[in-house]
């Protein structure tokens, strides 16, 4: 089933059950909050990051406000909790925003799109480059509010049970990814699916799919990516910097008084910082672990496949962003803010990372 069906069809599932359960509950000063997402319970750096802000919360508010955390499943499907807190049925959400690129493709840039931001780039386009008002502007429009709540960073190319060995490897290859880079590698010949991640690794090793990306080395090893495919590819160029959403309903964020939704938004703040750190930790000892596999081969994606790959992605990009005047103007204000950031990034982070690779000796 596609997708964008089965959302569609999950909406009205979520819309009929929603009006049987109560709204927050409010109990001698407390109330009790829902938080649905996308991932499977032990799921560490993406499910333990939406139980980390929801306990932050908690802390904040001194318990008036207690989140409850559902993973993926345990209220609703993955693909469900959009509906789930539009509708009221749950009160927040904690996923990644590619995931509703069906329903606008302006939700992709609020997680990343390809040869997009990296992590601190798209952390400055959200809160002092306009991105926030755009996406605000969007979200409402579904009855929600979001804010930011941590970052995987630079994710990898995927797990492939094939080698790629040029742009035509693309050509019939069954390759789970959503969004926009997934509409990049359908225009390059792919199949194209979208799969929870609980589903990944069975139709990997079943032969459904040939290839699937997700995060990066440690979430990826959580899953068991690595038991299911051979070949590693690097860099990610969908999501060279994948930022989290904490997605509230938008009735219960306007109930709450000020000092709430200010002790909500500096946790969604932290979060993104602290998920970052623990990702950029943790992904460099995996990484290790990777290379000291003999069954695994972490490869570098060609360059001659990076330019085609970046070439459609521009394409893309400014195809979809002519579907409606929001998405352009989300759209315009993305790449505006791309632009300046390339020369910056040039003369800064590049620089750097160019110079510390150099064959110096330093350390003991």
């Amino acid at each position: 089933m596609d997708r964008r069906q089965f959302v569609a069809g999950a909406s009205v599932g979520v819309a009929a059950v929603a009006s049987a359960f109560p709204r927050p509950a409010i109990a001698q000063g407390v109330r009790e909050l829902k938080m649905v997402t996308i991932w499977p319970k032990t799921l560490p750096g993406l499910q333990s990051g939406a139980e980390r802000v929801a306990a932050s919360i908690g802390a904040l508010s001194g318990g008036r406000l207690n989140v409850k955390v559902f993973a993926a499943g345990q209220l609703v499907g993955a693909f469900e909790s959009f509906d789930a807190v539009s509708s009221g049925l749950a009160d927040m959400y904690h996923a990644s925003e590619i995931t509703w690129a069906g329903r606008s493709a302006a939700f992709s840039y609020f997680c990343n799109v390809p040869f997009g931001l990296t992590p601190s780039e798209i952390n400055a386009w959200v809160y002092h480059g306009g991105g926030q008002a755009l996406w605000d502007e969007l979200s409402a429009g579904f009855g929600l509010k979001p804010l930011m709540c941590g970052n995987t960073g630079p994710q990898m190319g995927g797990w492939f049970t094939k080698e790629l060995i040029g742009v035509e490897s693309y050509k019939g290859l069954r390759y789970r990814m959503p969004g926009v880079g997934g509409e990049v590698l359908r225009r390059l010949g792919a199949v194209v699916v979208n799969l929870p991640a609980s589903e990944i690794i069975p139709s990997l090793r079943s032969g459904a799919i040939d290839a699937s990306e997700f995060a990066g080395p440690w979430v990826d090893m959580a899953l068991g990516l690595n038991k299911a495919a051979k070949y590693y590819y690097y860099p990610g160029f969908h999501e060279p910097g994948a930022a989290l959403s904490l997605v509230v309903n938008k009735k219960l964020w306007d109930s709450l008084d000020r000092t709430d939704r200010s002790l909500i938004e500096t946790a969604a703040a932290a979060e993104t910082a602290l998920s970052y750190a623990d990702f950029t930790a943790n992904d460099a000892v995996a990484l290790q672990q990777l290379g000291n596999d003999p069954a695994i081969e972490v490869r570098k994606l060609d360059d001659s496949i990076l330019e085609a790959l970046g070439k459609v992605s521009g394409e893309v990009l400014y195809e979809t962003s002519r579907k409606d005047d929001l998405t352009r103007r989300v759209y315009d204000s993305f790449i505006k803010f791309r632009t300046s950031a390339l020369r910056w990034g040039d003369v800064s982070e590049r620089a750097f990372l160019n110079a510390r690779a150099l064959p110096y000796p330093y350390g003991g």
